[in-house]
């Protein structure tokens, strides 16, 4: 029997309505839902599905019009939906971190700044800080000659590198990406995805909204979304590589999770 995972953020009977006059769109549907610590969990579906609500309810960014989101941080269980605006927003930076298909990064400042801007949020000890920073702005590739230099000296791809830094930079129990590679061409999109995915295999919790298979084969948790609802989901087991290279040595696994993928997502009607 496999060992039950621990749950970090529970959704109790969900609901999100958006009013408009007399027009009442309801976008999320009495939901409940875990997502388990150290999973990478990603959320699909049809455009106007419910998705990037799901992910801003979960988070904090937005809240439920009904229903209950709770975290299992620090040994204690914090109903977030309960809190005032400060305490949510001390709540964020606290234990959530966000990368957005744009990667909303401060013009007139360095890459570097960009990160210990959000970093000194939590962390006052700026020495500290700068060396977490440029070593994780490193290890993606953000050379220190470029950590130097503003976003718009920057490629797109580095842009949207420096953006998953800041995003984990306070060291979130949970980080959130709405479309990460939204804006990306392939070779950026492989570049982020695999950050992504080296995050999580060194234990990050992740939850992300795509509308690509490419994205969500890095997922081992896929929920499909439709009118507000989880219709389904499966369970993908860890990202095993590349389906397509030949010198994957978990080419066969590779393979069998991406026919496994496509054919759930043809079931749902994707």
């Amino acid at each position: 029997m496999s060992e039950k995972k621990e749950a970090i953020v529970t959704a109790k009977d969900l609901s999100k309505t958006f009013s408009n006059e007399s027009v009442q769109q309801h976008v999320l549907k009495n939901l409940n839902l875990n997502i388990c610590r150290g999973d990478f969990t990603v959320i699909m579906g049809n455009s106007g599905s419910g998705k990037s609500t799901l992910l801003y309810t979960l988070s904090g960014m937005d809240r439920p019009t009904l229903g209950t989101v709770t975290y299992h941080v620090d040994g204690r269980e914090v109903e977030i939906s309960k809190y005032g605006n400060d305490e949510l927003a001390k709540f964020r930076r606290d234990h959530a971190g966000f990368v957005f298909q744009q990667n909303y990064l401060n013009d007139s400042m360095s890459a570097l700044d960009n990160v210990m801007v959000c970093g000194l949020l939590k962390n006052k000890d700026r020495k500290a800080l700068a060396e977490r920073a440029k070593k994780l702005l490193t290890s993606v590739e953000i050379e220190e000659r470029d950590q130097r230099k503003f976003p718009a000296q920057l490629s797109g791809g580095q842009q949207q590198r420096v953006a998953v830094v800041r995003g984990v930079i306070n060291e979130p129990e949970i980080l959130y990406a709405d479309e990460p590679t939204g804006a990306l061409n392939s070779q950026n999109t492989e570049n982020v995805l695999n950050i992504l995915t080296d995050l999580n295999k060194q234990g990050q919790s992740i939850v992300m909204v795509t509308h690509t298979i490419k994205a969500a084969e890095r997922g081992n948790r896929i929920l499909y979304l439709a009118d507000g609802v989880i219709t389904s989901e499966i369970d993908l087991g860890p990202y095993a590589g590349d389906y397509r290279d030949e010198s994957n040595p978990k080419l066969s696994e590779a393979k069998e999770r991406h026919v496994k993928l496509k054919a759930f997502l043809q079931e749902m009607g994707w």
